[in-house]
């Protein structure tokens, strides 16, 4: 099942409409998970950072041991090609997409040089101005890179994140705060977080668990610019409860107010409203 609508996809040199088919059963990424994506977004006629994601997908395809097979330069031309097939204004949501084909030793090892790619673009509107969000904790933890490719975004780690979400929908709450191996404020399950605390913004200083975001990275930019002191730092379940504002950072919605904390409430305060302000303003001078 698609989470969008009107999809258009890049597979084998071509634009087609639709959900197409893109692995065999046997193919590496199939049956043995070697899966890796990006996640762009183009509204209000702008793909903010859209090279930043081209490249990461490029890295995550390394870490999973695949040589990509696009620069990320073709793919930024590629995506903005499908984006022309479309009427003006179209929300979209950018995937570029890689995926082992051939196993080499014990079938286990991919073969780099076996790697399959396209791009799928979704329509899927931005979310509302009001949209808001209810977080709690949940028992399953971030990985560490020992165990696991927390160095991409990768499609193995994503049920995970899965069962956070289930097990937070099963409380009545819309989405986790996550802790990392050490017990530690890592991120949501689907997003990294921001705290707001007597005007000085706080987020987790990345240690190899979960994935800094490109949009992330832009926030803390866009906020230090605005003269904020924005932090990078160890953090606990205790500070966000003694938060002002909670918000998660995440390409497909930006900013995403949290309004409570397994009981703890909070306003959308103007720290969160000045993040997405100052998001779109950057994203229309950076074109």
């Amino acid at each position: 099942m698609a989470t969008g609508t009107n999809i258009r996809t890049y597979f084998e040199g071509k634009w087609h409409d639709g959900n197409v088919p893109i692995m065999n059963a046997a193919d590496h990424g199939s049956w043995l998970g070697g899966t890796v994506f990006d996640g762009a977004r183009y509204a209000h006629g702008l793909a903010p950072d859209l090279m930043a994601h081209c490249e990461r997908v490029n890295r995550s395809a390394r870490a999973l041991m695949m040589e990509p097979t696009h620069s990320a330069q073709e793919i930024f031309d590629i995506v903005w090609e499908g984006i022309r097939l479309y009427p003006e204004g179209t929300a979209l949501y950018i995937r570029p997409m890689y995926w082992t084909i051939d196993g080499g030793l014990s079938a286990i090892v991919p073969k780099p040089d076996s790697t399959g790619f396209c791009v799928c673009l979704e329509e899927i509107p931005l979310a509302s101005p009001d949209a808001k969000v209810r977080v709690t904790t949940t028992q399953f933890r971030r990985p560490v890179l020992a165990d696991n490719v927390t160095n991409a975004k990768a499609g193995c780690l994503y049920p995970n994140n899965a069962r956070m979400l289930a097990e937070a929908r099963a409380k009545g709450y819309d989405n986790a705060l996550v802790a990392d191996a050490m017990g530690n404020l890592a991120e949501s399950a689907t997003a990294n977080v921001f705290l707001v605390k007597d005007g000085v913004v706080r987020t987790p200083i990345p240690n190899g668990t979960f994935l800094s975001g490109i949009t992330r990275a832009r926030h803390i930019k866009n906020l230090r610019g605005a003269g904020y002191d924005v932090r990078e730092e160890v953090l606990s379940f205790d500070d966000v409860r003694a938060a002002d504002e909670v918000f998660l950072s995440g390409n497909m919605t930006k900013v995403t107010p949290v309004v409570e904390f397994d009981g703890t409430h909070y306003q959308v305060g103007p720290v969160t409203k000045e993040a997405l302000r100052l998001y779109w303003d950057w994203a229309k001078t950076a074109g």
